[in-house]
């Protein structure tokens, strides 16, 4: 029992960047957005986190309050990720797959450049000695398995926790949610009762990119201590996977990030049996990416239907 608690506690530490991401990409999508652009966001959220960390650390020397002021930068540098693709796609009509590829390069391009000039040439960040310890919840960690696998967790763990359903609340109970839903499924319809459908497409993507943004900064402040361009490392299109495979709704897609996190966790529970030796380690690295494949080709077998408007340009003079 023991080792089955350690794996999913290993699995939900490999599955909460992707949940973050991947419920930024529902409030996005459901806007009627494609952020193809989550892989962009979150390597600018894992930089933002890396950077903010490093000089919280070499300025002042904070033990705990620099993780959390490198959670709030990676949010941060999302944010201004978000903010260029909503521009293209909503304001100057771009082809939002294009515009999603573009954000993802230029992430990875300016944070590359920008670490080898802070850190002189050097193509990673220095290694942050004040990251996120896991925190036992008291009383409920004590749960036999349960509280072992899902109570002596990472603070971003619980954060999770609590959006997933926050989410799930916002988009269905609420009038924000119905308003920004409406405009992702027949924005003409959602323009002629008032809804102004720019407004609520900028919303989606600005969540999506906090999400996204916040997502990469757990990667670092949890997982590597570090950033280089291999951080997220196909995280950002994992988490569509997710997106597509929970069928953009909070709950599903807590469930598939749950998935293929444990592709991850796996990969690393193997090596403690001695027959994993004889498997060559590419083939371990290559499971959570093999799982997303095989997902998105069951996915599009099954002819999974997203927001009906989504990836399409809103033009008010066509409703």
């Amino acid at each position: 029992m023991g080792t089955l608690a350690d794996l999913i506690s290993s699995t939900l530490v490999f599955s909460v960047a992707l949940i973050f991401a991947a419920l930024g990409g529902v409030f996005s999508e459901r806007s009627g957005v494609f952020n193809i652009g989550l892989e962009g966001m979150m390597t600018a959220g894992a930089f933002g986190a890396a950077i903010a960390s490093y000089y919280m650390e070499t300025d002042g020397g904070a033990t705990t309050s620099s993780p959390w002021v490198g959670l709030i930068a990676g949010v941060v540098c999302g944010l201004v990720f978000a903010l260029l693709h909503a521009y293209a796609t909503v304001s100057l009509k771009a082809d939002q797959t294009i515009v999603g590829v573009v954000i993802n390069i230029l992430a990875v391009a300016v944070t590359l450049y920008l670490v080898k000039i802070i850190f002189e040439g050097a193509g990673d960040t220095a290694q942050l000695q004040n990251v996120f310890a896991k925190w036992p919840i008291p009383l409920l960690s004590d749960i036999p398995f349960i509280g072992r696998a899902f109570f002596n967790s990472y603070p971003t763990t619980y954060i999770a926790y609590i959006l997933v359903p926050l989410s799930s609340y916002l988009l269905f109970k609420t009038p924000f949610g119905l308003r920004l839903r409406s405009v992702g499924e027949h924005p003409g319809a959602a323009d002629t009762v008032g809804i102004n459908v720019i407004k609520y497409r900028y919303i989606g993507v600005l969540i999506s990119g906090a999400l996204a943004g916040l997502g990469g900064a757990t990667i670092t402040l949890t997982t590597t201590s570090n950033f280089s361009h291999s951080t997220i490392s196909g995280q950002g299109f994992i988490a569509i996977a997710a997106l597509i495979f929970g069928r953009w709704n909070p709950y599903g897609v807590f469930g598939a990030a749950f998935f293929f996190g444990m592709a991850q966790a796996l990969r690393n529970f193997l090596t403690r049996f001695e027959f994993s030796q004889s498997i060559p380690t590419e083939f371990l690295y290559m499971l959570p990416y093999v799982l997303t494949l095989i997902v998105l080709a069951g996915a599009i077998g099954k002819s999974v239907r997203g927001p009906a408007a989504a990836g399409e340009a809103y033009d008010p003079s066509k409703r």
